[in-house]
């Protein structure tokens, strides 16, 4: 197989289709860009929600019975409750918190936010609570659901459900990331088979002089199989570099106040590079797989 051939076909293909190249190129980047956005807020979420679960913590809020006659946690149940919990495997630290100092949190939180109704919170409106924090977050629920109905609890506030709510965002932006690559997808297959058909098209005395002196299917349709492999590798680096922009210049900017109170993941170089061999790959197997099968369907001399 004559190398410097096969080049030069590739070459004069890239030359007589430049404008239907060049949209398969910008459909490509817009597509796989999408892509690896969608895996970056992927990378992300995971992270973050590890940052969550290792902070998150639970309560137990105790019975105002329990609270009355036992402001300090000094007897049964109070006590009983928290030598359990300490006990259980994967807790790293049970705090007790009076009913007299969630009262004056309380407070200050509402004379800092909306002093005016500051006056108007009565220590009788809050209970004791038992504060948990767990050293093994696969173990919070299990927890939970062991101690929320044991004797003097009178609930749970479980943090998990906050979590939750914030980490639909980032699944909601996600999901939309996802969407908009499979349409573009879709796009880019339409645009790689016309390009594909058009290229053999033009190309077709070439092809049928080539097959009468002895030339093989594969060996005439190779060209039009790498000019798309490789409009999509160009593509897929254009996108590359376009995750690089945006994370200067949209993530680091825009999220820099949450990645500084450590909320959120940062998102580093490294996971751009993380995700850059699979936008190559997935540009290569889009790109190789829909120009075969055109050539398959549509080209058969």
């Amino acid at each position: 197989m004559r190398l410097n051939f096969i080049l030069g076909e590739v070459l004069n293909g890239f030359r007589r289709n430049i404008t239907m190249t060049i949209a398969m190129v910008l459909t490509t980047a817009i597509t796989l860009g999408m892509l690896g956005g969608g895996l970056l807020v992927i990378q992300m979420a995971n992270q973050s929600q590890k940052i969550f679960l290792d902070r998150v913590e639970m309560q137990f809020f105790i019975n105002d019975a329990v609270t009355a006659k036992d402001p300090n946690c000094l007897e049964a149940p109070c006590t009983t409750l928290r030598g359990d919990l300490e006990a259980e495997q994967g807790v790293a630290s049970v705090t007790f918190i009076s009913q007299e100092q969630a009262f004056e949190t309380a407070k200050q939180s509402w004379e800092k936010e909306s002093p005016e109704l500051a006056d108007f919170i009565r220590k009788e409106a809050y209970q004791g609570a038992l504060r948990v924090r767990m050293a093994d977050p696969e173990r919070f629920g299990a927890v939970l659901d062991k101690f929320s109905r044991a004797e003097g609890v009178d609930g749970v506030l479980d943090q998990r459900e906050l979590v939750k709510r914030i980490f639909s965002v980032l699944d909601g932006a996600r999901n939309a990331a996802f969407t908009i690559a499979a349409i573009l997808a879709i796009a880019a297959i339409l645009l790689i088979v016309n390009t594909v058909q058009i290229a053999a098209y033009t190309r077709r005395t070439e092809v049928s002089i080539m097959r009468l002196v002895g030339a093989t299917r594969w060996y005439t349709q190779l060209p039009f199989l790498l000019e798309a492999v490789i409009a999509a590798v160009v593509g897929a680096l254009l996108a590359i570099g376009g995750l690089f922009l945006a994370k200067l210049f949209f993530f680091d900017k825009a999220l820099e106040e949450l990645y500084g109170v450590n909320i959120l993941a940062r998102i580093t170089s490294a996971d751009v590079w993380f995700v850059s061999p699979w936008l190559v790959l997935s540009g290569i197997v889009l790109a190789g797989v829909t120009a075969y099968g055109t050539l398959r369907v549509y080209v058969r001399e």
